[in-house]
């Protein structure tokens, strides 16, 4: 058992490491400050630098108050067999690639009642890099202040309750391939700038970088209850990756210039996100008792399967965005709308599929048309807008 503060000044040092045994420490201090710190790949990856790190072993951290000022200060990271315990306690960082709570390499942390603010680069609250692992997070607040320092960034699987998630100058969450998420009746906020380089301005997204940092296959994203607050740009985005997302009851507020609700084809692969014409989505979205305002948008390149269940809304257009699409491609987009669900179209759409046992109007209540590309007529409605 530790109950001593403890300072950090070395370079590229570590404040505490725990690499076997059962490991206590409380109502203490852990400041880790260095000019000479180096940050990179070595701290996002394996926590060098960081004011604590478990390579093995269970540490339990209670009571704590944590701060880093050196470049790859993570505040508190598990990697490997280490297994964290935290509670109570609060983390601060300043420089860049300094995560609040960390984990990578298969690592496991447990964090309950915790307030984390990053004000670095690439410094996302809770944080995880390659090789992945296990996170989860019962109450607390967590807020990132830097550039491209989501409040989320997901490369393990992740589990949050009941907590407060702020990005003041980023996308909101963040998730990179075969990795997971899942939010209970939590705030998630994001104000991502406009930025050249990419397509559009997301709050979730769900993509593959190619980066290394993540496995190909399917990422999840999962929010229950909570609010999701966008501060600028869209909503969803998806793009080079499998993704599925749930959505049950969250309440949903998006900005006054937000382009979208959900969008999921290819990209200009500005940022090399796979290869142009051939990195759209394969995506599942499944909304159940769900208010949707804003437009859906798809390529042929990519594959969406959009359901509306027990109640949900969807009041947009289904667009068919080809910018990014290259030659082409046999994608789809599908739309199943159950007895209790309904969809309100904004402008004409284009779609696929269409299983529709509840309602389709416009906002003024009026049917909305509904022809085959070959040109026959499905449904006869009274709207302007058509859906194809």
């Amino acid at each position: 058992d530790l109950t001593d503060s403890i300072y950090s000044e070395g370079t590229d040092e570590v404040g505490l490491l725990v690499k076997s045994g059962n490991v206590t420490l409380s109502d203490a201090t852990v400041i880790r400050n260095s000019e000479d710190s180096t940050g990179g790949d070595n701290s996002s990856f394996y926590g060098v630098g960081s004011a604590i790190l478990a390579t093995g072993g269970n540490l339990t951290l209670t009571n704590l108050t944590v701060e880093t000022d050196a470049a790859g200060g993570a505040g508190v990271f598990s990697y490997g067999d280490g297994v964290i315990t935290i509670s109570d306690s609060t983390i601060t960082t300043h420089q860049g690639t300094s995560g609040g709570i960390h984990v990578a390499g298969g690592g496991t942390l447990y964090a309950t009642n915790l307030t984390v603010n990053t004000d670095g680069a690439s410094s996302a609250a809770i944080r995880s890099d390659r090789g992945s692992g296990t996170m989860v997070v019962d109450g607390g607040t967590y807020t990132a202040n830097g550039n491209g320092s989501p409040a989320v960034y997901v490369t393990a699987d992740i589990t949050i309750s009941n907590a407060e998630l702020t990005a003041t100058g980023s996308e909101a969450l963040c998730l990179e391939g075969l990795n997971s998420v899942r939010l209970t009746d939590c705030v998630l906020t994001g104000n991502m700038a406009d930025q050249d380089q990419n397509d559009n301005t997301w709050t979730v997204i769900l993509y593959q970088s190619m980066s290394g940092d993540s496995e190909l296959g399917q990422g999840s994203f999962e929010m229950e209850g909570g609010k999701l607050v966008s501060l600028n740009g869209g909503l969803f985005y998806t793009t080079n990756t499998e993704s599925v997302f749930s959505l049950r009851h969250v309440e949903i507020e998006a900005s006054e210039d937000s382009e979208y609700f959900l969008r999921c084809p290819g990209n200009a692969n500005q940022r090399g996100w796979g290869k142009t014409g051939a990195n759209g989505a394969e995506c599942t979205f499944t909304a159940a008792q769900q208010q949707m305002n804003g437009d859906v948008i798809w390529d042929s390149i990519s594959t969406l399967d959009l359901a509306l269940t027990e109640g949900s809304v969807l009041t947009g257009a289904v667009v068919d965005d080809e910018s990014c699409a290259g030659e082409g491609g046999s994608g789809y987009c599908r739309l199943t709308i159950d007895e209790s669900s309904s969809w309100v179209v904004t402008g004409d759409s284009t779609l696929t599929e269409l299983v529709c046992a509840g309602t389709i109007t416009d906002a003024a209540g009026n049917a909305v048309s509904v022809i085959g590309t070959d040109g026959t007529v499905l449904v006869q409605g009274t709207s302007e807008y058509t859906v194809t």
